[in-house]
C-alpha cells in the first residue's frame, strides 16, 4: 500500500508495553488499526488493540501473520532483534525506523561513534572487553567513570561505577563481565532531553527541550518546557536534526543530553522510539510524541509541536498507583494509567501529567 496510509489501515507494532498502548490509542484517534506482537499475554498494549499475535519475536509463523495484517510496522523498544526486521522485510512489511537505526542504538559503543561522526558529541569512551582493557582506558577517561554494559540495560540495570582503578574487577564483574563501554563522567549541571521527529517525506519537527529528574537510575520528573534559551534550544535541534538526517529515520525519536552549563550540549543516548521524557507532551501539546509517532510512519504530515501548557511529568513507580483516586480528585492533574498487574517495586505503573497554563 503506497503511503500515506488512509484511514482503515492497520499498523503493527512490535511489543506490548506501556508505549504501545498509548502509541495504539493515538492511532485509533486517527482511524488506524493496530495489531501487536508481543510474547506477553495480556499485556497492557493488547487491552486496547485490534488483535494481539502472542509469539517469540523471532517466531517465524508470527511474524508471517503480521507482515500479512500490518501495512507497516514499528516498534516500542530498541531491544528488537534485527533478524525480526529483516524478516518482516522480506515478508513485504516496510518498517520504521528502519535497521539502521536499531543497530546505532542497539551498541553504545557504535551509538557513540555514531554521534560523534554525525557532529553530535558525547563524552570519551573506550570499549571494554576485559578488565585489562578497563586499565588502559582509565587514563585517558579519567576518574570516577561509568561502565555500561554495550547492549540492553536500562533503568540503571547493567552498570556500575568506577571511582579508583582498584575498583575495576568488581565493576566487570557487577555488568556480568559482558562486552562493555567505560564512559567518562559528565560534568552536567542538569538532564535535558529533546524528543524530535521525520516523517517520510524528511520534514521534521522538534519539541521543546524538557527537563528530567532521575531517582535510582529511573526517571522521576520531567519538566517541560524547559527554562533554556533560544541558543540551546536551537543546539539541541541542530543535534537532533543531524541524527535524524544520517539515520534517515522515519518517527519519533528521543535524545537524551547534558546540560555542561556553558552552551554545551552533549549526547547521553538516543532512543529509536517514543520517549519517557516525551510523555508531557500528552497534555501540553496540540500533537502528542504518540500520534506524531503514528503520523511519521503512516507518511502523514506532522503535527504541531508548540506548548500550550507548561507541564511537570511524574511517573507512578509500584505501589503509587494505589493512590490513583486522589490522584483524579486534583484538578490539575491528567492521570494515565498503564493497566499492568502487580505493583511491583520500581515498576512503572502511569504517570501523571500537571499542567499549568501560560500566563499572557
Amino acid at each position: 500500500m503506497p503511503f500515506p496510509l488512509p484511514p482503515g489501515s492497520t499498523i503493527g507494532i512490535l511489543g506490548g508495553g506501556q508505549l504501545g498502548r498509548m502509541l495504539a490509542l493515538a492511532a485509533a484517534r486517527l482511524g488506524l488499526d493496530v495489531v501487536i506482537l508481543t510474547p506477553d499475554a495480556g499485556s497492557p498494549a493488547s487491552k486496547v488493540s485490534r488483535e494481539t499475535i502472542v509469539a517469540a519475536y523471532d517466531d517465524p509463523d508470527a511474524l508471517a501473520r503480521l507482515a500479512a495484517l500490518a501495512d507497516v510496522v514499528t516498534y516500542e523498544f530498541e531491544n528488537v532483534p534485527a533478524a525480526t526486521v529483516a524478516a518482516l522485510n522480506g515478508l513485504g512489511a516496510p518498517t520504521a525506523p528502519g535497521p539502521l537505526a536499531l543497530a546505532v542504538a542497539q551498541d553504545r559503543v557504535e551509538e557513540k561513534t555514531f554521534l560523534n561522526g554525525a557532529h553530535a558529541p558525547t563524552v570519551a569512551f573506550a570499549a571494554v572487553g576485559s578488565v585489562s582493557d578497563i586499565a588502559a582506558a582509565l587514563p585517558r577517561i579519567g576518574l570516577p567513570a561509568l561502565l555500561k554494559t554495550r547492549r540492553e540495560g536500562y533503568d540503571g540495570k547493567g552498570q556500575a561505577w568506577i571511582h579508583d582503578a582498584a575498583e575495576a574487577g568488581a565493576a566487570f564483574a557487577a555488568v556480568g563481565a559482558a562486552p562493555s563501554i567505560l564512559e567518562a563522567r559528565a560534568a552536567f549541571t542538569r538532564e535535558l532531553s529533546i524528543i524530535a521527529a521525520r516523517g517520510r517525506d524528511g520534514q521534521t519537527a522538534f519539541y521543546p527541550l524538557s527537563e528530567n529528574v532521575h531517582e535510582g537510575g529511573i526517571l522521576r520528573t520531567t519538566f517541560a518546557p524547559a527554562a533554556v534559551t533560544p541558543a540551546l534550544q536551537a543546539e539541541a535541534e541542530r543535534i537532533a536534526g543531524e541524527v535524524l538526517g544520517r539515520l534517515d529515520y522515519v518517527g519519533v525519536m528521543g535524545i537524551e543530553l547534558f546540560d555542561l552549563g556553558d552552551g554545551t550540549l552533549l549526547v547521553n543516548e538516543i532512543a529509536p522510539r517514543v520517549h519517557n521524557t516525551g510523555h508531557w507532551t500528552q497534555d501540553g501539546c496540540e500533537v502528542d510524541q504518540f500520534e506524531q509517532h503514528i503520523r511519521a510512519v503512516a507518511g502523514w504530515p506532522l503535527g504541531d509541536t508548540t506548548p500550550a501548557v507548561s507541564v511537570e511529568m511524574t511517573n507512578l513507580l509500584g505501589d503509587e498507583i494505589l493512590g490513583w483516586a486522589d490522584l483524579a480528585r486534583d484538578p490539575a492533574a491528567r492521570l494515565h494509567l498503564y493497566g499492568k498487574g502487580e505493583p511491583r517495586p520500581g515498576r512503572k505503573m502511569g504517570h501523571v501529567n500537571r499542567v499549568r497554563r501560560f500566563r499572557g
